[in-house]
Parts: C-alpha cells; sequence; structure tokens
C-alpha cells in the first residue's frame, strides 16, 4: 500500500501535520497559562499588601482575629477567584479561607516566598495548599508583629473556583469551535499538501511506469517518455534523461549481444568445418602410413608424408589466424604507432613478393608521389595488411595479370590502393569481404587459408585509426583500398 513514492511522502505529511498540530496545542496551551499567570500576577503583586493593610489586620503589633475572619468571608464573596493563608515564619499554614477539608498541605516552601520578596521577575509559582503537586501565581507580604514579622498573608490568585471557571471556558461552544478552526485549517493544509505532493512526483511516476516497462521487455524495447526531460532541468528531468540515454544505449548493446552472439555460434561452425578439411586429411594420410608400413617404396611414402605436411602446415596457419584475430578483438593486441615512410614500406614489402609473383606469372607495379607521405603507424601491423592484400592480389590474378600499388596523400590521412585485374568480385560478396571465415574461392580451385586474412587486416587498420575497404575496376578487377593517419 504504502510502495510509491507519493504514498510515503503523503503519510509523512499526515505525520507531520499531526506532530505540528499536536506541539502547537501543547504549546499554546503552555504559554496562555504561563502568561496569564505572570499577567495575573503582574496586576494582582500588591494584593496581599492591600488586603493587611485596608482590612487593619495588625493593631498595635497583634494580630486582629475577628478581622481577619471577616476579611476570608469578604473576599471570597468579592472575588471567589482567589484563596488567602495565614503562615507563619517556617511557611506552616495558621489559617485560611478555603474550605478545611480541601486543603492537603500544612506547610509551602518559602523559597518562592523570598523570592517574590526580593522583587525576582515574574511568573513566580508557588505551592497550591490543595494540591501537593500543583504551584500556581501568588502574592505574599509580610505580617509584622511588634519588631519582628509573625508571618506572610499567602493569597494564591487562581483559586479552586478559577479553576473550575477555566475548565468551564474550555468545554464551551466558543473553545471548541477554535479547535474546529485549527482542524479545518490542517485539513485544508494538509489536501493543498497531497496536491502538491502528487503534482511534484507525477513526473516520477510515469518515470517508473517506463522504467518498468523496460524491465518486462528484457532490457530490448524502450518506451519514449511522453514529454522530453531537459538534461539541464531539475534533478527529475536529469534522472529522466540519463535513464533514456542509458536504456537506448542498453538496448542497443543488447542487440549487439545478440549480433555477436550469432556470429560466435557462426564461427565456432565454421572454424568446426574449416579446421575439419585438413585435420581429416593429415589424419587419413598418416593412418594409411601406418597401416601400409613396409608395403609401400620410399617415393610412394615421400608423396604421403609431403601431403601430410602440407596439410598440417595449413591447419596450423589457420589456428595462428584464429588466435591472431581472437587478441585483435579482444584488444590484448595494441598497436604501437609512430612516425614512419610509408613509400619504403611498401618498396620492402613489394621486393618480397617478387618471387612469388614470377612463379605466378604476374607482374607487380608501384606508383608513388613525389613527396610521399609520412603516416603515425604501427610497422608490424601495417606490414602485416599489406602482406594479406597484396598476396590477395597476386592469387586471384590469371597468369600475365598485373598488381599496381597506389599512394597518395588525401587530407590528412594517406591512401593505399592495391589494384588487380583479375574477374573481380560479385557485388553480393562486397558487403562480407571483411567477415571471418569468408572467402571468394577462384573458380575449380580451393583456397588454402580460412578466410580470415581481411578480418584481421580491417582490425589491424581500425586499431591504427584508419579504415579499409573494396570495390570493383571499372574495367574489371578488384581495388582494396585502406588508409593510415599523417604523422
Amino acid at each position: 500500500m504504502f510502495q510509491s513514492l507519493y504514498a510515503r511522502l503523503s503519510l509523512a505529511l499526515i505525520g507531520l501535520f499531526l506532530v505540528i498540530g499536536l506541539l502547537y496545542t501543547l504549546i499554546t496551551l503552555v504559554t496562555t497559562n504561563r502568561y496569564m499567570q505572570e499577567i495575573t500576577q503582574h496586576f494582582n503583586q500588591d494584593l496581599a499588601q492591600r488586603i493587611v493593610a485596608d482590612r487593619r489586620l495588625v493593631i498595635d503589633g497583634e494580630m486582629n482575629d475577628l478581622a481577619l475572619k471577616k476579611t476570608f468571608s469578604d473576599y471570597m464573596d468579592i472575588n471567589p477567584s482567589i484563596e488567602i493563608y495565614l503562615l507563619d515564619k517556617q511557611g506552616t499554614i495558621l489559617a485560611f479561607s478555603a474550605d478545611a477539608g480541601k486543603v492537603k498541605r500544612k506547610q509551602v516552601d518559602l523559597a518562592p516566598i523570598e523570592a517574590f520578596l526580593r522583587g525576582e521577575g515574574f511568573p513566580l509559582l508557588g505551592d497550591d495548599p490543595r494540591s501537593h503537586e500543583r504551584r500556581k501565581a501568588f502574592s505574599v507580604t509580610e505580617v509584622p508583629a511588634g519588631d519582628m514579622p509573625a508571618g506572610y498573608l499567602y493569597v494564591v490568585l487562581r483559586g479552586e473556583e478559577y479553576d473550575n471557571a477555566e475548565q468551564a471556558v474550555l468545554d464551551s461552544y466558543a473553545l471548541r469551535y477554535s479547535a474546529g478552526s485549527v482542524a479545518v485549517s490542517m485539513g485544508f493544509g494538509l489536501l493543498t499538501g497531497l496536491l502538491l505532493f502528487h503534482w511534484l512526483t507525477r513526473r516520477l511516476q510515469r518515470l517508473s511506469s517506463v522504467m518498468t516497462a523496460f524491465q518486462q521487455s528484457g532490457f530490448t524495447s524502450h518506451q519514449q517518455f511522453p514529454e522530453r526531460f531537459d538534461p539541464g532541468g531539475d534533478e527529475v528531468e536529469r534522472l529522466g534523461a540519463a535513464f533514456e540515454e542509458m536504456a537506448q544505449r542498453i538496448a542497443d548493446q543488447w542487440g549487439q549481444l545478440k549480433q555477436q552472439d550469432k556470429l560466435r555460434r557462426e564461427l565456432v561452425a565454421q572454424v568446426s568445418h574449416d579446421l575439419r578439411t585438413p585435420l581429416a586429411v593429415l589424419h587419413g594420410y598418416l593412418e594409411t602410413l601406418h597401416m601400409e608400413q613396409g608395403e609401400r617404396d620410399g617415393e610412394s611414402q615421400q608423396d604421403y608424408l609431403s601431403i601430410a605436411l602440407k596439410q598440417s602446415e595449413r591447419l596450423k596457419g589457420m589456428l595462428e589466424d584464429l588466435f591472431e584475430l581472437a587478441q585483435l578483438e579482444a584488444r590484448e593486441t595494441k598497436p604501437v604507432c609512430e612516425p614512419m615512410a610509408l613509400a619504403e614500406l611498401v618498396q620492402d614489402v613489394i621486393q618480397k613478393f617478387q618471387l612469388p609473383a614470377q612463379q605466378h606469372q604476374v607482374e607487380v607495379k608501384w606508383h608513388l608521389p613525389q613527396s610521399p607521405p609520412q603516416v603515425k603507424a604501427d610497422f608490424a601491423m601495417t606490414e602485416r595488411v599489406l602482406d594479406n592484400l597484396i598476396g590477395n592480389a597476386i592469387d586471384h590474378c590469371e597468369a600475365g595479370g598485373r598488381v599496381t600499388l597506389n599512394i597518395s596523400q588525401q587530407a590528412d590521412f594517406a591512401l593505399v590502393e592495391v589494384m588487380d585485374d583479375g574477374q573481380g568480385i560479385d557485388e553480393a560478396e562486397l558487403s562480407h569481404l571483411f567477415e571471418p571465415f569468408f572467402r571468394k574461392r577462384k573458380q575449380g580451385k580451393e583456397g588454402g587459408h580460412a578466410g580470415l586474412g581481411l578480418a584481421i587486416a580491417r582490425r589491424m587498420v581500425e586499431l591504427q585509426g584508419g579504415t579499409i575497404s573494396a570495390t570493383n575496376n571499372p574495367h574489371g578487377g578488384a581495388c582494396f583500398s585502406f588508409t593510415l593517419p599523417l604523422a
């Protein structure tokens, strides 16, 4: 019931209003009572002294008992809210105007009386002879008898009659009406606060519903908010904007994870397929040699061993390419980029391929600008990319074909193009060339690799801050190009 923020805020507001109402009532009662006591004591501070003087309670240094009794009687009739007590010097009650059965104390504390006589600030509360716990405002004066005071005339200003009248007022219609007004005011304030809380938390409620829907969708489907959150707004708007960005990123990453999982399954299947062929051939020839020991001549055995060795080397190359690609994808292999002369590296790589090109009867040419560009790249990675592209170009050229390399400078990067005049690439295959295990086989000829070379080349170029692409030449053949940032 109280799981939502609005419900908890409402409950907190109700509790706060109740506490404030109780504190207000308590403080009002206490302060009002103290105020009335101070006012009463201030205006009646000389009352005891006037009673002694006006009623001639002391005549020739002796207490006039008859005048004392008549004073008690008259003042109880004129002002029933006061009570008069005669005390000795130790505070013992000698006589009083109240009913005898209602006086519970025999003695009152002298400390407040002495403070009153010293003129200390009001209100000063003294003992109420009618109760062992209550303390009330009073007026007091010394009652002289010769040279020494005989005692004190102690006047309680708010006696039992006053308490009864006060209780009647508390129970009156006016006080109940005042309490009702306070209750109505608090109810109106509470209702206004609840409406304000609802208005302030409505965006949080919508945000919560959208977040719940996003969770229930498996973090794949994100509903847009009906209103746009401003990243520079208040806390709720910043929270909503952050959630929208986070949800969009999670949804994108979830899609990428699904795609990566699909590619992983395809990768495992392709690896199993490509490794099975050379492994089966290798196993078959070795098994044949083992079973036919002594039955074949040396030349035949040498042919079998050569074939097995060739398949073993092919298998080794596949595994090395696979491990290299895995390291690049995991970013375990990082480039060490430094300024270098790209033209010199291209010439060195071309010299390395002169012999394989002559064996395939393919001519390799290159065109360099007058001012070859300096690039910031990893030497080993760039050489590996050139090896792959030039080797592929030679493999896909017919006898008498040509491979051409061009280097040019484009804005803030250097462009390297490797072109051949072979059969070109099917348009449907262009977008898949740089995917792992995709390879274009020449008709009637099986490739000796697993189709990872171009995927490795793409990753190496991207790690160095460049791009790589493939197109078909208008006059036949293919063109592979990649860029590297200038030094």
